[in-house]
């Protein structure tokens, strides 16, 4: 399925380039010792939002679902579910370098599985079959994962600051830092957010284990070791035996385990043959 004759891959290329292009110019920004505008990164991050979400739909409409059933659709959809997220809670709380790390993170995503031709090398179709609970389980699943790359996006900027005010670094980049006490109630609240996304997800994905034990296998567990971990960390910090820096830390060491654990996910998948021709090495 095209739109205006451009395919799923192009939408997805060119949503790439918007993060892309708000990175860029907020490091041009950045060197310059000037704060680069709030409002063009809000517009650049909002159109590469569009078209991703195009890209996305397209190719949910292909493969007959939600648009996760290999590891360039799961990149892309982390990528898009913590743009989604950042577009609300960055005209809420008025952070403009939380648009330029986003939009460098969701470059990344988006770059590196578009430039993975293996990644897309099978499209499974109705890759959970008729099973709605599933799927919205998954979709759920890394919809959080999304929740959590912003997290650790909020958590590296709160070490940025405290690095700043320890050692008295307070122009250039860290100038433009928000403040200690707005980057922990942040990090709290997407930590509070992540962890209710994935124990929702987690439930409803207990339904159908609960009917077929043979369907959970030790990958799937990585995904409840994630969860887990991420609640352990909650209680921690609300029990204030867990400090705003090492909840920092563990946020970005967290964020980097819950990646890794996505090759095995993906992989314990058993595969389906492509109903879709694989895509063109080009855009």
């Amino acid at each position: 399925m095209t739109f205006l004759g451009l395919g799923d891959r192009t939408w997805l290329w060119l949503a790439s380039a918007c993060y892309l292009t708000g990175f860029v110019l907020g490091t041009v920004a950045l060197l310059r010792d000037r704060r680069h505008s709030r409002l063009a990164m809000y517009a650049i991050v909002a159109t590469g939002f569009i078209l991703q979400t195009l890209g996305l739909y397209l190719r949910g409409h292909a493969v007959k679902g939600c648009p996760i059933g290999n590891m360039f659709e799961i990149f892309q959809f982390t990528a898009w579910s913590a743009i989604s997220l950042y577009l609300v809670i960055g005209a809420t709380f008025r952070l403009s370098l939380l648009g330029y790390f986003t939009s460098c993170l969701s470059a990344i995503l988006t770059l590196v599985s578009l430039v993975t031709p293996g990644w897309d090398a099978t499209r499974r179709i109705n890759a959970f079959g008729n099973t709605a609970w599933v799927e919205l389980h998954a979709a759920l699943a890394l919809f959080s994962y999304g929740v959590f790359a912003l997290l650790a996006l909020a958590s590296g900027m709160y070490l940025l600051q405290t690095y700043s005010l320890k050692h008295k670094r307070l122009h250039g980049l860290f100038s433009f830092l928000p403040s200690i006490l707005e980057l922990d109630h942040i990090s709290v609240r997407l930590l509070v957010a992540g962890v209710v996304l994935m124990t929702w997800s987690l439930g409803i994905g207990s339904i159908h284990w609960l009917q077929d034990l043979s369907s959970v296998d030790t990958p799937k567990l990585l995904t409840a070791g994630v969860w887990l971990a991420y609640l352990l960390a909650l209680i921690l910090r609300l029990g204030r035996k867990l400090d705003s820096q090492r909840l920092a830390w563990a946020c970005l060491a967290l964020f980097a385990a819950a990646l890794l654990s996505l090759g095995p996910v993906n992989a314990s998948r058993h595969p389906v043959p492509p109903d879709v021709p694989p895509p063109a090495s080009k855009p």
